[in-house]
């Protein structure tokens, strides 16, 4: 099951008895004939069983479906689900007609094989399912059993690991013991003490038996192991986790050390308590059984689950102390289990069974809950009414109860040895007048001794182990007295006033009490520092269980108003001393997570006077503030401080998902409900979109006080004061702004209404029990109305994994709700028809309709489908990324740190000794040096360049690859003091860096995003400035610039045309750091304010991808505890206070020109975000511990975010990474491929459009998906060579192109023959000419008086020439 334990001396040795190991040999010996294997016959068929081989997943699968097809009327085999590595986890029931649901029959479950290298347990539940089909028909006591138990058999719940395991390896070094997602199964089940389940995903066989156990309702099972011989029961841990030691005992720890003997009792190594395994010697258990805890802690167990979160008992039997032993050692195992085996089942029909139904329709009740007196310890009906409830031989009263029937007690219930006393319930409706004659049937196994009760009993005699008492007819004779009065809850029994010191007590010891249901937590401290306790009350109470709302009271918020104080510390009383016996508080426990906040003003409560009856003293706290006008307001601005109850409230209500909530108050009496002020500031009334559902919330509480529904509470106080049924809303009684009730309905899911509980503000400690009388029904009714409305969860339907912060939308109601990590919610509504509609980032929003019933909650699940990556909805077509183990273990851990407590874990791990201290160049110089001495391989430290004074202005690089380009890993930048008064960022980003390299190879999950990640830290740009910066000095701004006067904030201009001057050396370094271009992420720390702010510093109209960096700064604002609050107002600087989120623009901050941040947007191509990490801009050192706790999550977080967004590989059809092509996200913001063609670009969760563009190829198109807790969509982008020319095709182009030559051509022949006849006639007309030369020329002489030319155009004129052509040479 788990490691070994150490070896005890060896003196403990030689204690080992000699006539144990004489009865050991003489066992073995004696039996050697009877372990030989039978010898099989030709005709047995091919399901012989040989006992000489283990098997393998192949073998194993077609041997249980030869059993399946050969016994098909007593066994089926089906899976119910799959291993990590697509393995079936096969399950075979056997029973009479196993393919039906028919009431009257326990199931019953063995899991074998949860260890994959603990295989003894398999191959003996395949021998077990062999037996009870062969032996059906041949042995009574076999038939018996099948015939009337449901009986489930798993041989492997871990096969991939089985496949890696060796044999013969026995002590497991080997692997195979995990899932082949290397988790423990056995320490992955959600724990009783804080542990849930992580990362789900990667524990499907979990998740598959947790899904299986909630929905076969088993009675009794066993989780066969290997590694020892011995009988293990529940607990298997404890709330403070002793290695070893501890016994752990539940409410039903006498049932569960006999159910362990049972087996152990049975089997002859395993009942003599000595096991003698080779590397543990001395190991010895009294009786063959231990308690888990007692042995070793084993948090995560799935024996726990079985008993804590079903109706099944289950214990743990390791078989063996060889967990793979040689397949020559099977038969002997075989033999020495069966018998073990076969009577553990037989348990299952021990105890009381029976049936719950409705007095009227005679209907079967289901989750009916069955309480027995003294054991803490509850099972409820299944799907016919039935239930059983194993209980040792003795005399018990029984309860049972179901919401909306009145409840029905049997005492002296007499549970006999043997086989199960028949106990069934008839209960009646609350709307009827209660029975009492006949209701309860009531059967045991003997003959009665009076005539109050009779049985008739058939005289079938079986064996004494299967003995079963039949009855044929049973029943009580009507009187009545037959069906005693429900008992009465327990009442508070001392009334007094608590001071702070008592109230604790109090707190301390129901905690210590009851620690099965109540669990003290602190959520903060008063100004006095005072813990601000809440106790949480449930059956699970360390955790929030998914599908189980959470409900919280908050009392004495103003101190001199005591009597919620008293109420609530009366509740918790009530609540814990009534549980398992009173119905109400049973399901109200079993169903829901109270939490109860006695004080918020503890300071204030211990200033106040006994017997004050409307005065203020005690009321504010010691500040003086009044804690409910110090929220953050809708329509007026809060200029008073933040009170630390007030954050720690805000704190608390954004780490829970809280329903439903009453804050209690003194001075009247009446409900009063949102909206608490309005816009115009005027008493009237002030409606929200929920006012119906407010209305109804309030009448449940007045109803059940009469005094307050009667609405003329304080006549002596204020006579003409007057409340319709006892309710009000808040701004129509007075307006009042910066209340609390406000704040929880506009900022979170919670519905929070504000009750005043009498007249008196401090009543006398005598008047205590009138109060507690008044309204107790009341704070019982109200909680109730948690349960009402929708609820449901919100899942992939691709996976079936929740969807946390989906959105659930009520169609005309303008008040939206969002869901929990784990992907459920809860939504109140009055009665009606509803249009419902869930939507989440990267699916398609699905709408339904639902009604809503007085009755309770209408359970509406969405199952959403994610939003198709490509335009035309078909699923991608081209190359798709290929994924390895190690990339999704990796893509798991971004997903686990996103959600739920990851990184608050994280946090809690990576702790250090710190000694906090300004330092000055010198020393931070020397500080990043010993960081790259001590840490060389993760570390490499340059220079950017330096500043005015020569100062070195440092970079320091953290990764595994330091000064190596990792162009396939995102690479962030944190940069601090740019000026140099505001030096908390450098020293945020020194103790930053060192925790970083001090958990490297200690911390898992530093290491894997070191090794993930590029980290380039500047802790200092304005070196001169800081040298000249004076601590505790909060508004000084001597250090602001630089040596030049310089502020280096509004010195980054990027053209030429903006700039006047040459840039300051500090700016020139960080410039060319940042035109490296290979960043994803920027974040800058500075002073002055408390607030997060993006791009842009200069006054922009629009940007496209505002959303994105919005996203970013609110990632680092929500993981700060104060800053996403919104109080980001500094007396120092005049800056609004109620700023939403925590998160701004830059520019309305303080516009400029040339900021960092917008030059990193501009030429870097890289979101920056800055983060003013506090009002002082140079504290005094002593509070720098405290600013690394607030900002150390935050920092951290940046390193989670910046793995998020879209991340991809462009190349060509050949596969050539192409370098420097352009990535254009949603028609704007671009990056650039870099070596390997890779690209990273951070994303705000939703739906995105990816265009790739580079010269030569086409431009390509993709959408993808980003989601808010997911790693980032990794994509391939391929380019096809781009045939275009002048944005034309090509074979348009090239077509086009030859017509025009062939137009060329056929023209040119067509001049050219044109010309050629043209010079043919010049030709003849010429050659009349020279052919007459001779005779003319003697003419030509003689006529002197003529021009030649006039001779050529009369007389020998070109006979081509034109008639135009002629006139011109006669002109001329």
């Amino acid at each position: 099951m788990a490691h070994r334990r150490k070896s005890k001396s060896a003196m403990e040795k030689l204690r080992v008895p000699l006539f144990v190991s004489f009865v050991c040999i003489a066992f073995h010996l004696g039996g050697t004939d009877a372990r030989l294997p039978p010898t099989p016959s030709a005709s047995t068929g091919e399901t012989v069983e040989n006992y000489d081989k283990y098997y393998n997943y192949i073998e194993l699968t077609g041997r249980l479906r030869s059993y399946a097809q050969k016994y098909a009327h007593i066994a089926n085999l089906s899976s119910i689900g799959q291993s990590v590595q697509g393995r079936e986890l096969w399950v075979m029931r056997i029973t009479k007609d196993p393919h039906i649901e028919s009431p009257g029959k326990p199931r019953f479950k063995y899991i074998g094989n949860m260890h994959g290298d603990e295989t003894v347990s398999r191959q003996v539940l395949v021998y077990l399912v062999d037996y009870l089909l062969t032996k059906y028909a041949e042995e009574r006591r076999i038939a018996e059993l099948v015939n009337t138990t449901d009986i489930y058999i798993m041989p492997s719940m871990n096969p991939d690991g089985f496949e890696v395991s060796q044999e013969g390896v026995c002590a497991g070094h080997r692997g195979g013991r995990n899932n082949a997602n290397n988790k423990d199964l056995n320490r992955s089940f959600p724990d009783q003490y804080g542990k849930g389940i992580k990362n789900p995903e990667t524990i499907p066989e979990v998740m598959a038996v947790i899904r299986w156990i909630q929905d076969k309702q088993f009675v009794l099972s066993g989780n066969l192991h290997g590694g020892t011989v011995v009988a293990s029961y529940p607990f298997d841990d404890s709330a403070i986790h002793q290695q070893q030691g501890y016994y752990s005992q539940s409410a039903d720890d006498s049932l569960f050390r006999y159910l362990a003997l049972v087996y152990s009792k049975n089997h002859p190594v395993m009942k003599t308590g000595l096991p003698n395994c080779p590397d543990t010697p001395g190991e010895t258990f009294k009786d063959g059984i231990t308690n888990g805890a007692q042995w070793y802690d084993v948090p995560g167990g799935m024996q726990d689950y079985n008993y804590l979160h079903a109706n099944c008992f289950e214990i743990t039997l390791e078989l063996s102390c060889c967990k793979y032993p040689q397949a020559s050692e099977l038969y002997k195992e075989w033999e020495l289990n069966k018998e073990p085996l076969l009577a553990y089942i037989e348990q299952v029909h021990i105890g009381v069974r029976g049936y719950v139904k409705d007095h009227v329709s005679g209907s079967a009740l289901t989750n009916a809950s069955i309480v027995v007196a003294g054991i803490r310890h509850n099972l409820t009906t299944g799907r016919f009414g039935d239930y059983y409830r194993l209980l040792l031989p003795g005399v018990y009263n029984i309860t049972a109860v179901a919401t909306g029937y009145t409840p029905v007690t049997v005492n002296n219930v007499q549970v006999l040895d043997g086989n199960a006393t028949e106990l069934n319930f008839v209960l009646e409706p609350v709307a009827f007048e209660p029975n009492l004659s006949g209701n309860v049937t009531l059967t045991t196994p003997s003959m009665p001794s009076t005539t109050d009760i009779y049985t008739s009993t058939s005289n079938t005699q079986t064996p004494p182990s299967t003995q079963f008492h039949l009855v044929t007819s049973v029943g009580i004779k009507s009187t009545p007295t037959a069906s005693p009065p429900a008992p009465q809850p327990v009442q508070p029994q001392e009334f007094r006033h608590h001071n702070y010191a008592d109230m604790e007590l109090f707190l301390r010891k129901y905690s210590s009490e009851f620690p099965s249901i109540a669990h003290l937590y602190s959520i903060g401290r008063s100004v006095e520092n005072k813990e601000l306790y809440v106790m949480v009350i449930s059956n699970n109470p360390t955790v929030h269980e998914h599908g189980e709302p959470e409900f919280k009271y908050v009392g004495n918020m103003h101190g001199n108003e005591v009597v919620g104080r008293e109420l609530l510390l009366n509740l918790i009383e009530y609540l814990c001393l009534n549980y398992g016996t009173d119905q109400e508080v049973t399901e109200l426990v079993n169903n829901t997570r109270i939490h109860i906040m006695p004080s918020m003003n503890p300071d204030g409560y211990e200033v106040a006077n006994e017997g004050d009856v409307r005065g203020y003293r005690g009321r504010n706290n010691s500040n003086n503030f009044d804690l409910n006008r110090n929220f953050p307001d809708q329509f007026a601005i809060i200029k008073d401080p933040r009170q630390p109850e007030t954050i720690a409230v805000m704190n608390w209500l954004k780490s829970n998902p809280f329903v439903l909530s009453a804050n209690l108050h003194g001075g009247s009496m009446v409900v009063n409900y949102p909206f608490d002020d309005d816009q115009e500031g005027k008493t009237q009334y002030s409606k929200s979109p929920d006012d119906k559902v407010f209305q109804q919330l309030a009448r449940t509480y007045s109803q059940e006080n009469p005094l307050m529904h009667s609405g003329h509470p304080c006549v002596n106080l204020y006579p003409g004061e007057y409340f319709a049924d006892g309710i009000t809303n808040g701004a129509s009684w007075y307006n009042v702004a910066g209340g609390m009730q406000d704040w929880n309905y506009l900022n979170t899911n919670c519905f929070e209404v504000t009750i005043e509980l009498g007249c008196v503000k401090y009543p006398w400690a005598k008047d205590l029990p009138n109060y507690w009388e008044q309204n107790r029904r009341s704070l019982l009714q109200f909680i109730h109305q948690v349960h009402h409305g929708i609820k449901g969860t919100v899942s992939d339907i691709r996976d079936g994994m929740g969807i946390p912060n989906a959105t659930i939308q009520v169609e005309g109601i303008d008040h939206n709700i969002t869901t929990a990590h784990t992907g459920d919610y809860w939504r109140l509504l009055v009665p009606g028809t509803y249009s419902i509609t869930a939507s989440a980032h990267g699916y398609q929003p699905v709408r339904t309709y639902a009604t809503v019933s007085k009755k309770g909650a209408e359970v509406v699940d969405f199952r959403l489908t994610r939003l198709h990556t490509e335009p035309n909805g078909l699923s991608p077509s081209g190359p798709q990324p290929t994924h390895n183990p190690s990339d999704e273990e990796f893509e798991s851990l971004i997903k686990a740190l996103s959600l739920g407590q990851g990184l608050d874990q994280l946090v809690k791990s990576t702790d250090t000794e710190s000694s906090f201290r300004f330092r000055g160049y010198k020393e931070l110089s020397a500080f990043l040096r010993g960081l790259t001495l001590n840490f060389p391989k993760i570390t490499s430290l340059q220079s950017l360049g330096h500043s005015v004074e020569f100062r070195t202005i440092w970079a320091l690089e953290i990764s595994n690859n330091p000064g190596e380009a990792e162009p396939s890993e995102p690479k962030v930048r944190f940069v601090a003091g740019i000026h140099g008064n505001a030096p908390v960022g450098t020293e945020l980003l020194l103790e930053f860096a060192a925790m970083l390299c001090i958990n490297y190879g200690k911390n898992s999950v530093i290491t894997r995003l070191i090794n993930e990640t590029t980290i380039v830290i500047v802790p200092s740009i304005n070196p001169d400035g800081r040298e000249q910066a004076v601590e505790k000095q909060c508004t000084s701004t001597q250090g602001f610039t630089n040596t030049h006067g310089k502020d280096l904030d509004a010195d980054f201009f990027g053209n030429a045309s903006q700039r006047l001057v040459e840039p300051q050396p500090e700016t020139r370094a960080m410039m060319d750091m940042i035109l490296d271009k290979g960043y994803t992420l920027s974040v800058a720390l500075d002073g002055g304010s408390l607030v997060a702010t993006y791009p842009y510093d200069k006054p922009v109209q629009s940007m496209e991808n505002e959303g994105t960096l919005k996203y970013l700064a609110s990632v680092y604002a929500n993981n700060h505890p104060t800053m996403h609050l919104g109080n980001t107002g500094c007396s120092n600087n005049g800056q609004a206070s109620n700023i939403q989120d925590g998160v701004m623009r830059a520019a309305e901050r303080q516009s400029h020109m040339g900021s960092m941040k917008d030059f990193s947007m501009d030429f870097g191509y890289c979101p920056e975000i800055t983060v003013y990490t506090g009002c002082c801009v140079f504290p005094p050192s002593e509070q720098l511990a405290t600013l690394w706790a607030e900002n150390k999550k935050p920092l951290l977080s940046m390193l989670v975010e910046v793995h998020k967004g879209v991340r991809g590989v462009v190349r060509d059809k050949s596969g050539k990474p192409i370098v420097g092509a352009i990535i254009v996200m949603n028609g704007g913001v671009r990056v650039f491929t870099a070596e390997g063609g890779y690209f990273h670009a951070l994303l705000a969760p939703g739906n995105h459009n990816i265009e790739a563009v580079a010269d030569g190829y086409q431009q390509q198109h993709q959408e993808v998906v980003v989601s808010s807790y997911e790693a980032a969509s990794s994509i391939i982008i391929e380019f096809d060579m781009d045939h275009s020319i002048f944005g034309l095709p090509r074979e348009f182009v090239v077509a086009s192109a030859a017509a025009c030559m062939t137009a060329l051509v056929v023209t040119a022949c067509i001049i050219w023959c044109v010309c050629a006849a043209k010079s043919n006639r010049q030709k003849d007309g010429f050659h009349r000419l020279r052919q007459h030369r001779d005779e003319y020329d003697d003419e030509i002489r003689l006529t002197s008086m003529g021009s030649k030319k006039s001779l050529l155009g009369h007389e020998f004129q070109d006979e081509s020439e034109s008639d135009e052509e002629t006139l011109y040479a006669n002109k001329i």
